[in-house]
């Protein structure tokens, strides 16, 4: 057999199938992706500070939703409020990047796919 004879561009059959499959899985990752995504916006993930002085909600892609301050944390003063918002914001940031980070782990879990 000569150099190059039969052997098209190293590319067998089942690479091809291999290289079929890959891109199906790559699409339904990329639909789940889409309506993960629609989910994100509409949820309403909750961070608080303070034992509940503080609440903060945010969606699943970290937009601000509300704030809610009680009137015991109008009391503490400037400083502490905004201590307070501060760490409910975090909180409220923490919980939905997590929210995200899992759900987009269950969307591509299994799928062995390159660069996810």
């Amino acid at each position: 057999m000569t150099k190059g004879q039969g052997q098209g561009f190293g590319f067998g059959l089942g690479k091809m199938k291999e290289l079929t499959e890959a891109f199906k899985k790559a699409q339904q990752v990329q639909e789940g992706a889409k309506r993960l995504q629609e989910e994100l916006e509409v949820m309403e993930i909750p961070g608080e500070s303070g034992g509940g002085l503080v609440k903060v909600v945010v969606s699943g892609n970290q937009e601000p939703r509300r704030v809610e301050i009680s009137a015991d944390a109008l009391k503490e003063g400037e400083e502490v409020l905004s201590d307070l918002v501060l760490a409910a914001m975090k909180d409220a940031y923490e919980r939905s990047t997590t929210t995200m980070r899992e759900r987009m782990e269950e969307l591509t879990g299994g799928l062995n796919l390159p660069g996810l």
